[in-house]
């Protein structure tokens, strides 16, 4: 409410889990709120995505407040990995990137379980959390990749403007 007293046309959420808690603070302020999955959803069906690859902490890929509002909102359908890779994901986000540490074994993890999404039919994968674009890029993968942070960025620029 602070933010919407000073000011503020609209509120951000800069990060992809804290999104959980975003129908709360949609409640408690009059100010749009930039939702994170919105600004993903539409750069993928304006490429014309329907499947689509989650990688995230575990509370991104297992609960529904994000892949829920993929599906829901936008008709898309959203594959996650199995739970022992979701659990690398996590736990590279939390034990390494979360503190700077970008670790060769880990890109070869997550290239190889971008790349299990793919063969399930993931026509593009969405990196969900803002540290993954740290550890793999576009040129590490022929699968497109959605950079939240980057695209979450582009959509505040644009409500801004």
């Amino acid at each position: 409410m602070n933010v919407q007293l000073a000011g503020a046309d609209f509120l951000l959420i800069c990060t992809n889990t804290m999104h959980k808690v975003a129908p709360q603070i949609e409640e408690s302020i009059n100010i749009p709120l930039l939702h994170i999955a919105d600004a993903t959803a539409e750069v993928l069906v304006k490429k014309g995505i329907k499947t689509v690859g989650l990688l995230g902490t575990a509370f991104t890929m297992e609960q529904d407040f994000y892949k829920g509002r993929l599906k829901d909102n936008y008709g898309l359908t959203v594959l996650v990995p199995d739970e022992e890779d979701r659990k690398i994901v996590h736990n590279v986000i939390y034990k390494e990137l979360c503190l700077g540490n970008l670790i060769s074994s880990s890109k070869a993890e997550y290239l190889r379980i971008i790349e299990s999404l793919a063969s399930q039919g993931a026509e593009a994968v969405i990196l969900g959390c803002t540290e993954i674009g740290m550890l793999v890029a576009q040129s590490d993968t022929k699968i497109t990749l959605l950079d939240t942070t980057y695209i979450h960025a582009q959509k505040a620029v644009e409500w801004a403007i």
